[in-house]
């Protein structure tokens, strides 16, 4: 198949799909990424017609004089929308969207649950932190002016969550009964993290060079440590270090996205592009004849291999990515 007509199919089969507020949060910054912004504006405005009372984008299904929720269950993942709702907020200037990302940003800040030494949670109804959180809620953070608190939130997310043996990162951490609920290193958690920070980095501005350096260092070092557990066909086991579990698809795309955007972004060495593009080559055998990208952890369980939104979106976003090193790139929309 060939890459504009994967990247088409890929797009349309996400865009059929069903999806719960990270989903959408996931699937319009694939969108954004691709310069459809009349698409971006659609999903980021239903976003935010979807914010509960409390700041959460794309969680409220009924609204009277109190919102009702959908899903009451999340903290952070609904945050994930904020990038597009950022986006056109910036470009539009409509009260709408300006409203509403300061409204998530006013949640994750000043409401949002966390653990006693200031972690995000992941969940409301008990004090647990997740890898997912990583990516969710923190890039947003930086991406409006709230630089330090996304360094802070990363080095707590590390501090709980990063084994310093295995150098990687375990998926759930429950603070009130203070262990691991998920403690395997599994391996989409891993690029969530991964995605998260090399947002992160990017969104820095330039007189935090140091913390630029520090995050970016870090990003390699886990790189390097996945690399060692990729399999020959590029991929790698859903729980990285153990070849029991399923080989899975999404984490290969997440770390080819990150590797394309550290080598173009100045903080990864060139040398990095050949894991890279084994990876993305890896996914593209992967993409059926309707552009479900098979083999990823699948919704809503995510426990078999299967196709989610999140599996479509990283392979719009790896392409995306992957374009600033390819001269024969055509925009797909």
């Amino acid at each position: 198949m060939k890459r504009k007509e994967a990247m088409d199919k890929v797009k349309r089969a996400m865009l059929a799909m069903q999806r719960y507020p990270w989903e959408q949060g996931i699937a319009s910054q694939a969108i954004l990424a691709l310069g459809d912004y009349e698409l971006t504006f659609l999903m980021a405005r239903d976003a935010a017609l979807r914010q509960s009372h409390d700041g959460r984008l794309g969680t409220a299904f009924y609204r009277d004089d109190v919102a009702i929720m959908g899903d009451d269950y999340t903290v952070t993942d609904p945050a994930a929308n904020g990038e597009a709702v950022l986006y056109v907020a910036k470009t539009t200037g409509d009260r709408l969207f300006k409203d509403a990302i300061q409204k998530q940003v006013d949640w994750l800040i000043k409401k949002a649950p966390r653990t006693s030494e200031g972690v995000l949670s992941h969940v409301i109804t008990k004090k647990q932190v997740w890898v997912d959180s990583i990516f969710m809620a923190i890039p947003i953070l930086s991406m409006t002016g709230h630089h330090r608190e996304a360094i802070t939130q990363i080095e707590g997310f590390k501090k709980i969550l990063w084994d310093v043996d295995k150098k990687l990162f375990s998926h759930i951490w429950d603070d009130d009964l203070k262990e691991f609920e998920h403690k395997d290193f599994w391996g989409v958690g891993n690029g969530w993290a991964a995605v998260g920070i090399a947002k992160v980095i990017d969104s820095l501005p330039g007189d935090m060079l140091d913390e630029k350096k520090k995050l970016a260092s870090f990003v390699r070092e886990l790189i390097d440590v996945f690399l060692h557990y990729q399999r020959k066909d590029g991929l790698f086991h859903n729980i990285i270090d153990d070849q029991s579990t399923f080989i899975e698809t999404n984490f290969a795309q997440m770390i080819s996205y990150t590797i394309y955007s550290g080598v173009a972004g100045g903080w990864l060495d060139n040398e990095y592009l050949q894991h890279a593009n084994k990876m993305r080559e890896a996914a593209y055998e992967k993409v059926d004849e309707h552009g479900l990208v098979q083999g990823v952890c699948s919704s809503p369980t995510f426990a078999a291999p299967g196709t989610a939104v999140e599996g479509q979106a990283f392979f719009l976003l790896m392409e995306v990515a992957a374009s600033k090193f390819d001269s024969d790139y055509i925009e797909p929309h």
